[in-house]
């Protein structure tokens, strides 16, 4: 297959059936519905103990946006790096400036910290004032792969964007579409995109084996949270988008 699959898992059990379905490459996180921040030190332990194939961990302090202060960088190196200790094959960044340019003094920073494991710059890049110009400095920074939706909330909303950037990046930088990729429209981008790799979650609800649930009490207060459901990488919708890809 030419193709390559970024499973963001999580979970560690996420990233196991990830790998189950024969992706390539785990994006191990925590809190997906703020976009992602960084796992747990035993997360990270654990997914590397239980995993083969590569596995990227994203350094994000916070939800929110991507200015960072002093301490939230201290935290970023920090973060770099425990993942250089745990055996990790590479992480996942993003810095802006105030002005919506790319910061590349501090990427370039956490870029050179990152060796030898491999950087992607995430979709921070979506939030860029010129998407172009970002392109450039992301390239420039040594980050060797890009993670976009095109600027839009679902990669193919910017599919004209993508595929701008693949033609632009050339061999510079590996451009991988992400955000809303699924079985039904993973054919289509890939098409119209010229992209190949593809980063996205294919997960599912599952129901809690919990039987005594305590009613009139949450421990979390987000709209339609319920502590008695959760969402995990399905192995068959990876293996299904992976049978798409493969019969392009």
């Amino acid at each position: 297959m030419n193709f390559k699959l970024e499973i963001c898992a999580d979970s560690v059990q996420s990233a196991i059936n990830a790998q189950r379905a024969r992706a390539q490459r785990v994006e191990l996180c925590d809190n997906l519905p703020e976009g992602g921040t960084t796992p747990g030190y035993g997360t990270i332990v654990s997914a590397r103990n239980n995993l083969d194939i590569s596995l990227h961990v994203l350094v994000r302090p916070r939800a929110g946006d991507f200015l960072y202060s002093d301490i939230e960088m201290d935290i970023m190196r920090r973060d770099i790096e425990i993942c250089g200790e745990c055996g990790v094959d590479g992480i996942v960044i993003g810095l802006l400036r105030y002005d919506g340019t790319i910061d590349l003094e501090r990427t370039f920073e956490l870029v050179d910290l990152a060796r030898p494991m491999s950087v992607t710059f995430h979709r921070a890049f979506d939030m860029c004032a010129d998407p172009f110009q970002g392109l450039e400095d992301v390239i420039r920074s040594g980050a060797g792969r890009l993670l976009t939706s095109g600027q839009k909330n679902r990669a193919e909303d910017g599919a004209g964007l993508l595929s701008a950037l693949v033609k632009k990046a050339g061999k510079r930088i590996i451009i991988m579409p992400g955000s809303g990729i699924n079985e039904e429209n993973i054919g289509a981008i890939a098409k119209a995109t010229g992209a190949k790799e593809f980063h996205l979650s294919a997960r599912k609800r599952i129901e809690s084996e919990m039987i005594f649930r305590k009613e009139g009490i949450k421990m979390g207060n987000s709209p339609g949270y319920n502590e008695f459901t959760s969402e995990v990488a399905d192995p068959e919708i990876i293996k299904n988008i992976i049978r798409i890809l493969t019969d392009l």
